[in-house]
C-alpha cells in the first residue's frame, strides 16, 4: 500500500527519496512527502497531496539539501488525502519526523493522553500520534533510539515505522510490528537505505537485509544495528536483491498494465519454467517442504485469499479437487481469521498473496499456524512475509507487477496452482504418468492460447466504444469459469469505474435477473465445454428479457452468431487451462473501457497495490 523510503549518506537526500518514491508509484497512493535535515540541523517537510508529480514541481528549484530525509507515498486511512494529513509527520517541536504504513489501532487512548501533556496535532491521522509519543518518550530522558524502541512497544496494530530526529540526522531507526507491510534494508558504500519494498532500493544496491515483525534496525551512513523491540540483539547478514530493475519500464507500452496483459505469454511460460520435466512428464518441486507420507494424510484442502487471489482460489479448488483428488474449500482471508475455523495437522492451507504481504491474508495464515496446520503460500515476491510465514513456497516468477489492477500475477498464480494441485496428484496417487503428460502438455500450451487471444487486442477497443457509455454490467460464468467472470467484473470496477457484479450464470434466476434490461450489459462466458448448453440457455434468457449480452465463446464451436449481441472468439482451450486463458479478454475489455472513459488506468482511485491493513 504506501510506499516508505529512507537514506542517510554523503549524497543529498532529496532525490534519492524522490526516485525511490517514484519506483513504489504502483503500490498506490493519494498523497506524498518527504523531510529532509538540512545544514545546521534545520528539518525540511514538503508534502502535496495528489500524485507525486505535484510533489516534485512544487519543490523546482527549492529542494532540501541535506544528506538524510525520509519519504513516504500516502494511502488514505485516517482523514483524507490532504497535503496535513500526507505523511512525513513532526512532533509538536518539529524535532521527531516519522513516515508510517499500518493503523495505530490505540491512537484516540494515545492522543487523548498526549493533548493532555500539551502536545499540539495538526492532522487527522492516526499517524501523528507516533510522533508525539517519541517526543513525549524523549522529554523524560529517553535517547531517541529508545524512545522508538519504546513506542514501538505502546502502539497497537499492524505498523511499518521509520523516523528521524533532528538532533541525530545521521540515524535512521525503523521497526516493524505485525503485518503492516515490510520494511528493506539497502546496504551501500558509506550509504544506507530504508524501503517499504524492494524496486525503491535496486538502482543503489543489490544487499539487502529484511526486517521480521517484532524488529528494529538503526542505520547510519556505515551500517545496521538489528535488534528486537524488546531489546535483545540480532543479527543479520545482507543477502542480494532477488529483482531485476529493468522489468519496471514500462517498455514502450502506454500503460503498465498493458505491458503487463500482453506480457502473460512469457510470464506464464516463466511460471511453468523449471518447474516441469516433458521428458518424462513431471512436475519438480525441489524445495516442497512436505514428505509424501505428509503429503498423504493431508485430507482437505483450504484456499484462502483476498480479491483477485481470491479468485485464483476460486479456480484451483477445482485444481486441488480434479487433479489432486482432495476435497477443497474456498476462504476470504478476512473471513477465516475470525470465525474459528476447524484446523489441524491434516489440513493443507494454501495462501494466495502476490505481494506476500496482503494482511488479512497474513492473518489468516497466522491462524492456520496456530491450529498446526500444513502451509503452503503462492507468492510474486521473494522474501517476503508470506514466504517466510508457510512452510514452503510456489513463487508466482512473473516478475514485478506495477499495474495496480493484477493480471500477469493472476495467470502466473494459477499456473503455479495448477503445478501444486499435479505435484499432490503425483505424490498422492491420482495422477499417473500418462494423466501427468497430458496435464502437463494442456498447460504448456497456455503461452500460446493467449498469445492468440493478444492477437485480438484492437478488437476491444471498437468494443469499449460500444459498452464504455453503460453504467452496469453483469458478468457471468458456470464451473471453472465461474471465477473467471467475478475477475472480469473486479476488473472493470477497478479500472473503469463500472458498477459490475460476477454470478454463477445458474444464480441469476435467483434475483439477479430482476436487474436484466437494455440498460444492463452482460458478459457472458460460454466456452465450448460439457456446461455450454447450460451456459447457451442463459444467455437466452436474458436476450428474453431485453437484455445486451456480450459472449465470449470458442471460435468455431458456437452457434450464438445472431443470438449474442457482440463476440469475444477464443481458441479452443482444455477445459482446466481455460481460466488462464479465457480472462485474458476480460483484462483487455477492462483496460480499454478505462481508456475510453479516461481513467488512471494503473493507479485507479482509492485503490492499493498491496494492502497492509484490515
Amino acid at each position: 500500500m504506501c510506499g516508505i523510503v529512507g537514506y542517510v549518506g554523503d549524497r543529498l537526500a532529496a532525490p534519492i527519496l524522490l526516485d525511490g518514491l517514484s519506483r513504489l508509484e504502483y503500490r498506490g497512493y493519494d498523497s506524498a512527502g518527504i523531510a529532509v535535515v538540512e545544514s545546521g540541523k534545520a528539518l525540511t517537510v514538503r508534502k502535496a497531496s495528489g500524485k507525486l508529480s505535484v510533489l516534485v514541481e512544487s519543490m523546482k528549484g527549492a529542494a532540501p539539501t541535506g544528506f538524510s530525509g525520509i519519504g513516504h507515498t500516502r494511502w488514505a486511512t485516517h482523514g483524507g488525502p490532504t497535503e496535513v494529513n500526507a505523511h512525513p509527520h513532526t512532533d509538536s517541536n518539529k524535532n521527531v519526523v516519522i513516515v508510517h504504513n499500518g493503523i495505530v489501532e490505540n491512537y484516540l487512548e494515545l492522543k487523548e493522553r498526549l493533548q493532555a501533556e500539551g502536545h499540539r496535532f495538526t492532522s487527522e491521522t492516526d499517524s501523528e500520534v507516533i510522533a508525539h509519543l517519541m517526543e513525549s518518550l524523549m522529554g523524560r530522558g529517553l535517547v531517541f533510539e529508545e524512545a522508538v524502541r519504546m513506542t514501538a512497544q505502546r502502539i497497537q496494530g499492524a505498523q511499518a515505522v521509520v523516523a528521524m530526529n533532528v538532533q541525530e540526522p545521521g540515524t535512521l531507526v525503523a521497526f516493524r510490528l505485525g503485518n503492516a507491510g515490510g520494511i528493506t534494508v539497502g546496504y551501500g558504500q558509506r550509504e544506507m537505505f530504508l524501503a517499504s519494498d524492494l524496486p525503491a532500493l535496486l538502482p543503489h544496491t543489490s544487499q539487502v537485509a529484511f526486517l521480521a515483525p517484532g524488529e528494529m534496525v538503526s542505520v547510519d551512513a556505515r551500517e545496521a544495528r538489528f535488534r528486537s523491540v524488546q531489546g535483545a540483539p540480532i543479527h543479520k547478514s545482507p543477502q542480494a536483491a532477488p529483482y531485476d530493475a529493468v522489468a519496471i519500464a514500462k517498455d514502450g507500452y502506454r500503460h503498465f498494465m498493458l505491458k503487463e496483459i500482453m506480457e502473460q505469454p512469457g510470464t506464464v511460460h516463466r511460471a511453468i519454467g523449471g518447474r516441469v520435466s516433458f521428458e518424462p512428464a513431471d512436475v519438480l518441486l525441489p524445495d516442497f517442504p512436505f514428505t509424501p507420507a505428509q503429503v498423504r494424510e493431508v485430507n482437505r484442502i483450504v484456499l484462502t485469499g483476498m480479491g483477485t487471489s481470491l479468485h485464483a482460489c476460486m479456480v484451483a479448488r477445482y485444481y486441488m479437487e480434479q487433479i489432486a483428488g482432495v476435497p477443497a474449500e474456498i476462504d476470504n482471508s478476512s473471513e477465516l481469521r475470525y470465525r474459528n475455523p476447524i484446523l489441524d495437522s491434516r489440513t493443507l492451507v494454501v495462501s494466495v498473496s502476490q505481494s506476500g504481504e496482503t494482511a488479512d491474508t497474513l492473518g489468516a495464515m497466522e491462524e492456520a499456524a496456530r491450529s498446526g496446520a500444513k502451509q503452503i503460500t503462492i507468492c510474486n515476491v521473494e522474501g517476503s512475509q508470506t514466504t517466510r510465514m508457510a512452510h514452503g513456497t510456489v513463487f508466482i516468477g512473473v516478475g514485478p507487477e506495477i499495474g495496480v489492477a493484477s493480471t500477469k500475477c493472476l495467470t502466473g498464480s494459477l499456473a503455479a496452482l495448477y503445478l501444486l494441485a499435479t505435484y499432490l496428484g503425483k505424490v498422492r496417487g491420482t495422477v499417473d504418468q500418462a494423466r501427468m503428460t497430458g496435464l502437463l502438455n494442456d498447460l504448456a500450451s497456455a503461452p500460446r492460447l493467449i498469445g492468440q487471444a493478444l492477437e485480438q487486442r484492437e478488437a476491444f477497443g471498437r468494443l469499449a466504444h460500444e459498452y464504455a457509455d453503460y453504467y452496469n454490467f453483469l458478468y457471468l460464468g458456470r464451473g471453472i469459469n465461474m471465477p473467471v467472470a467475478m475477475e472480469g467484473a473486479l476488473k472493470l470496477k477497478e479500472v473503469s469505474y463500472i458498477h459490475a457484479e460476477g454470478y454463477p450464470a445458474g444464480e441469476m434466476k435467483h434475483g439477479p435477473i430482476a436487474l436484466i434490461s437494455k440498460d444492463m450489459p452482460v458478459v457472458a462466458l460460454a466456452p465450448r465445454d460439457h456446461l455450454y448448453d447450460k451456459m447457451r440457455s442463459n444467455i437466452q434468457e436474458v436476450k428474453a428479457r431485453g437484455g445486451k449480452v456480450l459472449a465470449l465463446v470458442t471460435q468455431g464451436h458456437h452457434d450464438l452468431a445472431g443470438v449474442a449481441d457482440g463476440l469475444i472468439e477464443m481458441p479452443s482451450t482444455p477445459y482446466l487451462v481455460s481460466p488462464i486463458v479465457n480472462v485474458v479478454p476480460l483484462q483487455l475489455l477492462a483496460y480499454h473501457m478505462a481508456l475510453e472513459r479516461g481513467c488512471d488506468v494503473d493507479q485507479p482511485r482509492n485503490l492499493a497495490k498491496t494492502v497492509t491493513v484490515e
